[in-house]
């Protein structure tokens, strides 16, 4: 037998070093929605298989993966909200998802039927999902479900039957937390330019706001007796988006005490640095922990930590210190232990970590992968979602600073996958950025490759060295791995005016509609590609989708002699429509001089320049970037007579739904690379 290892070996080398498709690439399962039970040692989660949504649970002591739901089509049906019944028999879940303006839901495969947005819940022994009602949030209150439909608050019960609204009240309602006992429902009511924190109570039917202001009310949370309710304050102030923002009104946290009227602040940010409030990736913005500290998020020091304070008053306490960035947050089911990850230590990673409001933050495991967003389940165990750098999203143990894969792909082909490497370059301006550089396999010293640059959207984002938390850039590292073992090099910038790096970094100078000030960081990433001895400096383009677009479209307009081709998905052309889409009561005409500075800084005004062919791909339901964007944008490109190309998908939204149309989208721009690069 000895004589056949030398060959096999060789054949596994041969293997390792085959291209994969992109089909093979893209094959993961992508795991969301992490939830662990709080009393008994079960924890459930969503996998997305190649578009098909599933939900599966795994239960102590092995922790051995089941799948629930048997979906079994790529349908673009999102499954989130899912929540353990009592008897932890069952999942509740909601399946689709939210309307557009219009009230139209997502309907990517143009059913004629349609679809809506509805609470399902599936027996785990069965598999078998019984429709409770139309609409999201569910909330379980004993043999009741409590539900949000059409910006009010709903009650049913487990079979769907008669359900019944609990009051009426102007403006939406939002955000539903019951009470420790179950008497009494918190909520907000947004009001448009306020919104107050309401509550139902169900002994009489009576509905109280204890404390209506001017200002902007949310976050809601009970302390755990029940006697008292936290929420966050925000003041009511003018201002607008996709520009940068480091000081505000400052925020505060009021508590309110039931059975009275008003409420005491507790804790006011300070002003300037910090007094805008930055959230975090959680269910609240604010806990209530059992041993009466309220943990919330403060960039007091310019990033995003979590701090204590007790409920009686007193001072803050930092919890989370360094030059680092807090993200997901959970409160354990012995509510006391705060998890969360962040990038402490490791600037491109997220790791998981535990504190409590007395301080003492430990990391839960280190290494070179990636965790985030770990949950306790009620038998004291953690789970976390994971990747790594060849390794999709899994999900997996932690115990004792050792990590059990429960949910990883065992036959993906990560052998033939590249670890991207931290770099640092110069931005035209001087400032430092970093970025993932991606290798194609085998190169040569002073072997010259064609380059493309990604840019993420957001621009709120982070990329990472590994497979990314979220399902739209997991999808675009995938890519990005699939042109490197094309043999493209790839640089993914993490531009200014992403997250990770601090508030300064965020809120950078002129960003965005104030100037577009990460054009210099376009700019520093093609002189640094320029300059690298495995580029062809005559074959660098630019991709990204939503800002990536907007900064792949910026570069191609601005620098077709540096960059010499670009695939823009549903990107960015004319900042002014794109602040009226999120703020409708935004009129360019009642601000003009902003309304100058966000056009000044589109690529509307720069296409009298614009020479490079481009690839422009988007979906007609888009409720981010609309439509008309690219449709404006590809008019100018024909009267300039820039050659472009074209990729449409009929009622796709902003994140393709369907994973088909994704696969779609990235074969055409590998191929448009191909035949420009």
């Amino acid at each position: 037998m000895k004589k056949f290892i030398v060959p096999i070996l060789y054949c596994l080398f041969l293997n390792s070093l085959a291209q994969p498709s992109l089909k093979e690439i893209m094959s993961y399962s992508f795991p969301t929605n992490l939830v662990g039970s709080k009393t008994e040692g079960k924890i459930t989660w969503v996998e997305n298989k190649e578009g098909v949504r599933n939900i599966f649970m795994a239960a102590s002591p092995d922790y051995l993966p089941v799948q629930v739901t048997q979906y079994v089509e790529d349908d673009g049906q999102e499954l989130s909200n899912l929540v353990f019944t009592d008897d932890h028999l069952s999942i509740l879940y909601v399946r689709g998802g939210a309307p557009n303006r219009r009230g139209e839901y997502p309907n990517p495969t143009s059913n004629p039927d349609g679809f809506k947005r509805e609470i399902h819940l599936v027996e785990i022994e069965t598999g078998f999902p019984r429709l409770i009602a139309e609409g999201t949030s569910p909330v379980i209150m004993d043999s009741a479900i409590i539900f949000l439909s059409s910006g009010a608050a709903w009650i049913t019960n487990f079979l769907g039957e008669d359900p019944e609204r609990l009051f009426q009240v102007r403006g939406g309602v939002s955000s539903l937390r019951l009470s420790p006992d179950k008497t009494k429902l918190a909520f907000v009511n947004g009001r448009g330019d306020h919104a107050f924190i309401g509550i139902f109570d169900f002994t009489d039917g009576s509905l109280s706001f204890p404390e209506p202001t001017i200002d902007i009310d949310t976050d809601p949370v009970w302390s755990p007796d029940g006697s008292k309710l936290a929420f966050l304050r925000t003041p009511n102030e003018t201002h607008f988006i996709f520009h940068p923002r480091r000081t505000a009104l400052p925020y505060s946290i009021q508590i309110i005490e039931i059975g009275k009227s008003g409420s005491t602040q507790l804790w006011q940010a300070d002003e300037g640095k910090g007094s805008a409030f930055r959230t975090i990736s959680a269910s609240n913005q604010i806990f209530w922990t059992k041993s009466n500290n309220l943990i919330f998020p403060w960039e007091k020091d310019g990033w995003t930590h979590l701090y204590s304070i007790s409920a009686s008053g007193g001072d803050t306490r930092l919890l989370t210190p360094g030059k680092s960035e807090v993200q997901f947050v959970t409160l354990g089911t012995d509510g006391n232990t705060i998890l969360y990850s962040g990038n402490e230590g490791d600037t491109d990673r997220q790791h998981a970590w535990t504190v409590t409001g007395d301080g003492d933050a430990k990391q839960l495991i280190a290494g070179n992968e990636i965790e985030w967003a770990p949950v306790l389940d009620g038998e004291g165990n953690i789970a976390t979602l994971s990747s790594g750098g060849t390794k999709p999203g899994f999900v997996a143990r932690l115990s004792s600073g050792k990590k059990t894969d429960i949910s990883a792909d065992t036959d993906y082909p990560s052998s033939s996958l590249v670890e991207p490497e931290q770099v640092i370059f110069t931005a035209a301006d001087g400032m430092k950025i970093n970025a993932q550089l991606f290798l194609p396999k085998g190169i040569k010293k002073g072997e010259k490759k064609p380059a493309v640059i990604f840019f993420h959207g957001g621009s709120r984002r982070q990329m990472l060295l590994g497979f990314h938390h979220r399902g739209y850039y997991t999808h675009a590292y995938a890519l990005n791995q699939y042109l490197a073992s094309k043999g493209y090099v790839v640089l993914s910038v993490n531009y200014r005016s992403g997250i990770g790096y601090g508030m300064e970094f965020r809120e950078a100078i002129n960003f965005g509609a104030d100037g577009a000030s990460e054009f210099n960081d376009v700019l520093g990433a093609g002189i640094f590609l320029q300059n690298h001895e495995n580029v062809d400096p005559e074959r660098i383009g630019l991709w990204g989708g939503s800002y990536g677009g907007y900064l792949t479209a910026l570069g191609l307009a601005r620098a077709s002699d540096l960059f010499k081709a670009g695939v823009d998905i549903h990107g960015v052309y004319d900042w002014n429509p794109i602040i009226t889409n999120f703020i409708p009561s935004y009129d360019p005409l009642e601000h003009p001089a902003f309304a100058r500075r966000a056009k000044d800084s589109s690529p509307i005004s720069f296409m009298d320049t614009w020479k490079s062919p481009v690839l422009l791909i988007h979906g007609d339901d888009d409720r981010n970037v609309p439509f008309s964007e690219t449709v404006n944008k590809a008019e100018e490109l024909r009267r300039q007579d820039v050659e472009f190309e074209q990729l449409i998908f009929p009622d796709e939204v902003h994140g393709f739904l369907l994973h088909k149309n994704w696969l779609k989208a990235y074969e055409t721009a590998a191929d448009f690379f191909d035949r420009k690069l």
